[in-house]
């Protein structure tokens, strides 16, 4: 292993070769090259192979990185692949979006002594293409309930990453699995609201039809609770696990008449994907205009990248509170300044005036940052008397995600939630109020990175497994009980 690792003395940080900006501002392509198999081997062995690796404790997953790293090092590519699946059912995914810089790179040790971190992201992405390119993904192993048994039915509300996690971990044990979206293709936010340049279409696309040759069954265009009603599903299915995500938009705090100009976030990123540049409906559109975008995290950064390459005059971004206070990657930030964006820290907006006829004026508050809280957060107060103006064809909020109030949705009073709407699960078992009702990812969470949602739905498709096979008499007294 000597030989082969320890290589960061050598060998510097780098990444796969990134496109201009002014070159990928003009499409919705990549920004980075595919990475070549010898820059993934000689980055892959600048792994110190620490006995205790921090990249994989600060992994959601729990990702084996250096035993991968080691594997693709030695030129060992598909052991490498299978090393790196085990414990991720999309590294390819993980390794388009995943904040790495916050994850895995960021608490590299080589990163920590000044050498730059492995680039973990890069290599898992690399693997996972030569993985598909040379057969070694190959279909979901669909596995035997058990002989002379019929398989059991799960089905699953939300095809994101969550959903699809479960289905594929859910398939492995023979369990028959039925997904229901309310929109036409799945993938969830990784299909409608992250952009093409940080995430190919094309890779989501192929993971749902890999379930799909699985016989995972998909029923798109159905919005549950008006498609079809939640006590149909349950009597359905011997189970059912909620995976919608969070979709409702957090409002600006700065009066009712403002908020009914603003865009929100996930219907600009929304029409964007469904329809580039010159689509029917212009005010979803950025093009020709001078954009504002409020928010500081990697939705607003996605916004902001994808009205400069729909054409915007100038793009501006304000957030509340310092640079090194954003809650998105410094990456994505950085990728959005060399591509043209400008950002404003320190302001809030106050008021908007105007409308989309004639334009707005957003008056933002200066606001001063004060003392930690209790959780390490500096807080925030306005600064009386001083605003600044600014002038905009659309404003974008971009302030995150809450739950949507799926009791009402789905005509269930009886599933229980928390007081901001999230859905009460159990911490191991996934459970929910009603019995046979499982819930995972950001609707139990709350707005979360995909790589968060991910492990939920594999450890929640283990919890559904154990409570499908424990014996029947137990799960007749779980049904009695909620009857």
């Amino acid at each position: 292993m000597a030989e082969t690792m320890l290589k960061f003395v050598y060998n510097g940080k780098a990444y796969p070769e990134k496109r201009l900006a002014e070159i990928r501002r003009a499409d919705f392509e990549g920004i980075y090259q595919p990475l070549v198999r010898a820059k993934a081997e000689a980055q892959a062995a600048r792994c110190s192979q620490c006995g205790v690796p921090f990249c994989q404790s600060a992994c959601p997953l729990g990702n084996d990185i250096p035993d991968w790293l080691m594997l693709a090092a030695e030129g060992r590519l598909e052991e490498a692949f299978r090393s790196a699946a085990a414990t991720n059912p999309m590294p390819e995914i993980c390794g388009s979006i995943c904040p790495q810089d916050r994850l895995c790179e960021g608490h590299c040790v080589i990163e920590q002594s000044g050498h730059g971190a492995v680039t973990i992201g890069a290599i898992e992405k690399f693997l996972t293409e030569e993985a598909f390119a040379r057969g070694w993904a190959g279909p979901v192993p669909v596995g035997n309930w058990g002989i002379g048994e019929r398989a059991p039915g799960i089905g699953i509300i939300g095809a994101g990453p969550a959903g699809l996690a479960a289905a594929e971990m859910l398939r492995r044990q023979g369990v028959d699995v039925t997904l229901y979206d309310r929109h036409d293709r799945a993938g969830g936010l990784m299909a409608y609201g992250i952009p093409n340049f940080k995430l190919e279409k094309s890779l989501v696309a192929r993971r749902v039809a890999r379930l799909e040759a699985s016989g995972v069954q998909f029923r798109q265009n159905c919005d549950v609770g008006r498609d079809i009603s939640f006590a149909e599903l349950r009597a359905r299915h011997d189970g059912v696990l909620i995976t919608t995500g969070v979709y409702k938009a957090r409002a600006l705090d700065c009066g009712k008449d403002s908020v009914k100009s603003v865009l929100p976030a996930l219907d600009f990123l929304i029409a964007s994907q469904r329809a580039r540049p010159g689509a029917a409906d212009k005010r979803l559109s950025a093009s020709g205009k001078s954009v504002l975008v409020v928010g500081g995290g990697d939705t607003a950064m996605d916004c902001v990248r994808t009205a400069l390459r729909q054409d915007a005059r100038e793009v501006v971004c304000l957030y509340r509170r310092d640079r090194a206070g954003m809650p998105g990657s410094p990456t994505e930030v950085r990728h959005a300044e060399e591509e043209g964006a400008r950002f404003h820290f320190l302001l809030a907006p106050a008021a908007i005036e105007g409308d989309r006829r004639a334009g707005f004026r957003v008056i933002a508050n200066r606001i001063r940052l004060l003392d930690a809280d209790a959780m390490g957060r500096r807080m925030m107060a306005p600064v009386p008397g001083e605003f600044e103006n600014f002038a905009a064809d659309l404003v974008i909020s971009a302030l995150g995600f809450e739950p949507e109030d799926l009791p009402v949705l789905f005509n269930e009073p009886g599933l229980k939630t928390a007081r901001d709407g999230r859905i009460r699960a159990g911490a191991r078992d996934f459970a929910t109020s009603l019995p046979g009702v499982f819930a995972a990812g950001d609707i139990v969470r709350g707005a979360s990175l995909v790589v968060w949602a991910l492990k939920d739905g594999k450890e929640a498709a283990g919890a559904i497994t154990h409570f499908l096979r424990s014996a029947p008499e137990t799960r007749r007294v779980v049904e009695l009980a909620g009857a």
